[in-house]
């Protein structure tokens, strides 16, 4: 199982650690986000080092379907109803400066990178799309309705974002980290206050930045609660359709579409990491009857930390951590969520005021609806009987036949058939 980014970009590699380090800041977690905050750090002159428990981007950051975009789904009039116009605007602005960082460092890139404009369809449910569109112009921002979306599936129309953008993040990647000060191979065990204990030796840092896709350290934070895994699935086909513009369904079980030089991208088939879902079967079926002449070249599967409001969480850690700082929850959006992200947190290491930092705060209210259902989720995995649970924090794994791997439905940690980690929080395999 490999995506289209893995085949086709040739990534640098970089050391382990060796003996203990100093350091004024450090990150952990090699993806998007945290090569990105580096990247950032590098440019102002700060002392970092960044470790990767494998090699960098080899989690979801590979598996992405690689859209630029701040349009997120319905996501302004979500957000417009629970706290306000302003934090709204805060939203569009901050994620269209991600974009904007975008934009600037593709230009000396070569990483595929294309402008085209995004839909977000709806297959029943026009108010929606209308709802968005008033909320939209209501904080400022105008865009169009579309009534005729180009995909083989009936809707009722799309809201239209034009100028947005696709690209191939590893060769973006590779190009940004050369240079970087990076450790891969370095599995973080644990944390002795901002001391980091790895399997060759400590890491002295005096900030620390968790960029582990799901927080891993249980006893601040409550990202157990606050955090739960969507896994989807990706296929590349070819003699399928060749598309001018990305297209994605409001509803998360719904499929996406967009293409990349000759191929398409279709994905689809979600559902909660450890229960049952579509996965690539559904795909394949579905472009069976839509694309009968295509073929599949390419098959992969990604897994995303969803919050509680659909807002990243970005800042500091907990009230109670001061100089460690968090970067996840970015739900289905980790493009400009890891720009977004590096750049508020980076600006807090450095000690500037950065003005939408306060829409991301990972300690604001959890009184939200999805809380009942994580919690739920993972008392009832805890008292289910099971050979098999995770070291997290217990809960029973389930048998993903589809992926042949161990999933835990509580908070998403995956484990190979022969017990090795693949997906946090578990910070070590199966006994």
């Amino acid at each position: 199982m490999k995506s289209l980014w893995q085949a086709t970009a040739k990534m640098p590699s970089f050391p382990h650690q060796n003996g203990d380090v100093s350091t004024d800041v450090l990150i952990i977690g090699g993806g998007m986000a945290g090569i990105l905050t580096a990247y950032l750090l590098h440019q102002q002159g700060i002392k970092y080092v960044l470790v990767e428990k494998g090699r960098i981007c080899s989690g979801t950051t590979k598996n992405t379907t690689a859209k630029i975009t701040f349009q997120h789904g319905l996501i302004y009039d979500k957000i417009c109803k629970n706290y306000g116009v302003e934090a709204a605007q805060k939203y569009l602005a901050a994620n269209m400066s991600a974009f904007k960082m975008y934009s600037e460092l593709c230009k000396n890139i070569d990483c595929d990178y294309e402008i085209k404009d995004n839909f977000v369809y709806s297959k029943d449910n026009r108010n929606k799309l209308e709802n968005e569109i008033r909320t939209l112009e209501r904080i400022g921002y105008r865009v169009g309705f579309c009534e005729d979306v180009a995909v083989p599936i009936k809707t009722v129309g799309a809201v239209r974002f034009e100028r947005q953008a696709q690209f191939n993040p590893l060769k973006f990647i590779s190009k940004i980290a050369t240079g970087l000060n990076i450790y891969e191979n370095t599995f973080v065990r644990e944390m002795e206050g901002n001391t980091a204990v790895t399997d060759f030796g400590r890491i002295y840092a005096d900030k620390v930045v968790a960029a582990t896709h799901f927080p891993f350290i249980n006893k601040h934070g409550s990202y157990f609660l606050k955090l739960y895994q969507h896994r989807s699935y990706v296929i590349a086909l070819e003699n399928a359709q060749n598309l001018s513009g990305m297209y994605v369904d409001e509803n998360r079980l719904g499929m996406s579409f967009r293409s990349s030089d000759d191929l398409l991208l279709l994905g689809g088939g979600g559902h909660r990491t450890g229960k049952n879902g579509g996965c690539w079967k559904e795909l394949r079926s579905f472009a069976k009857s839509a694309y009968p002449n295509s073929a599949e070249i390419y098959f992969w599967a990604a897994q995303d930390c969803m919050s509680l409001d659909d807002i990243p969480y970005i800042g500091e850690y907990s009230s109670k951590t001061s100089n460690f700082y968090v970067e996840s929850g970015f739900n289905k959006w980790g493009m400009t969520g890891a720009m977004t992200a590096a750049m508020i947190v980076s600006d807090m290491i450095i000690g500037k005021k950065n003005e939408y930092a306060d829409i991301f705060n990972p300690s604001r209210s959890i009184l939200k609806p999805q809380l009942a259902v994580n919690s739920f989720e993972a008392v009832k995995n805890l008292l289910t009987i099971s050979e098999k649970r995770c070291p997290h924090l217990g809960c029973a794994l389930k048998w993903n036949s589809a992926e042949h791997s161990w999933d835990c439905a509580c908070h998403g940690s995956r484990f190979a058939e022969n017990g090795v980690v693949l997906d946090n929080p578990a910070n070590g395999n199966l006994k």
